[in-house]
């Protein structure tokens, strides 16, 4: 891999893995479009250390108030009682899920799901439920309901459910950001809270998932300086893209909706079916 190739795709990887657009979609059918090799799923699970460090970066306050919450909730025997340690401790509930499904089907993931025709159901599939939660987003507003801001809204059923919402991030083209917002935003949540706590929510498991993959994969990786060379470049530039990416979205939330993401993903979709058809990408790399 070319340091040009492992800047872009760190590139892609620190854009899409933000955007609910599916990151995943993008790393397996860009490289064969440009003409070049799969990076396999090891490689994309490398640089997303990049994408951790980046939300570690923009949601530093975040991080440092929830880390002191739930200590000091721990400590005190009350983990439930501040909303900061109620929130971390919801992160941790919500991550378990996504570890034991996983690893118990890792080689699934690692293989057969990268298939690009479960790629495109994929996309297909969590687009629906993003746009679901749009229009219950709507139908609750016509009715003047209005949804929950800020973490102090967050309850068990919220951590619970973004969290088995995040197992579904294992499947390539689901997109952790779109299906955790959408699932946020169902139960009654903001879009930028759901947001928020969708991006808080990651940390724990692409920390594992990446210094895990890392560490298996480093001979193949790392075992060279080229490798170094090229993990360095595409982290780096995972991490610097994927901070603006964050910082844009929650910002955009605000004050905007997910149609402009439903909206690209369908014509991703049929843009990948159509390159599929015509043999200008293959179902596996």
């Amino acid at each position: 891999m070319t340091l040009l190739e492992a800047i872009t795709l760190g590139v892609i990887q620190g854009l899409t893995e933000f955007l609910p657009v599916s990151s995943t979609a993008h790393l397996r059918v860009i490289p064969p479009l440009l003409g070049w090799e799969d990076p396999g799923a090891a490689y994309s699970a490398v640089i997303q250390c990049g994408t951790l460090l980046a939300v570690i970066a923009a949601m530093w306050p975040d991080v440092v108030a929830l880390a002191r919450g739930f200590v000091a909730g721990v400590v005190g025997g009350r983990p439930w009682q501040s909303v900061e340690s109620r929130v971390a401790l919801l992160i941790v509930l919500g991550t378990l899920p996504i570890v034991v499904v996983g690893f118990a089907l890792r080689d699934l993931v690692k293989g057969d799901a990268r298939r690009m025709e479960v790629v495109i159901g994929a996309l297909v599939a969590a687009t629906l439920l993003m746009a679901a939660a749009e229009w219950v987003a709507t139908r609750r507003a016509a009715r003047g309901a209005a949804p929950r801001d800020g973490l102090e809204g967050i309850g068990l059923r919220d951590g619970l459910g973004m969290g088995f919402a995040q197992v579904l991030a294992l499947v390539p083209g689901m997109s952790r950001s779109g299906v955790t917002i959408a699932s946020g935003m169902l139960g009654g949540l903001d879009r930028r809270t759901a947001a928020r706590f969708s991006f808080l929510l990651s940390l724990p498991a692409v920390a594992a998932a990446g210094l895990l993959e890392a560490w298996e994969e480093r001979a193949g990786i790392l075992g060279s300086a080229d490798g170094i060379a090229a993990a360095l470049a595409g982290t780096t530039a995972a991490a610097v893209v994927g901070y603006a990416a964050i910082r844009w979205l929650l910002s955009m939330l605000g004050s905007r909706t997910l149609w402009p993401f439903i909206v690209y993903r369908l014509a991703l979709a049929a843009l990948l079916a159509w390159a599929l058809a015509t043999g200008r990408v293959p179902s596996l790399g």
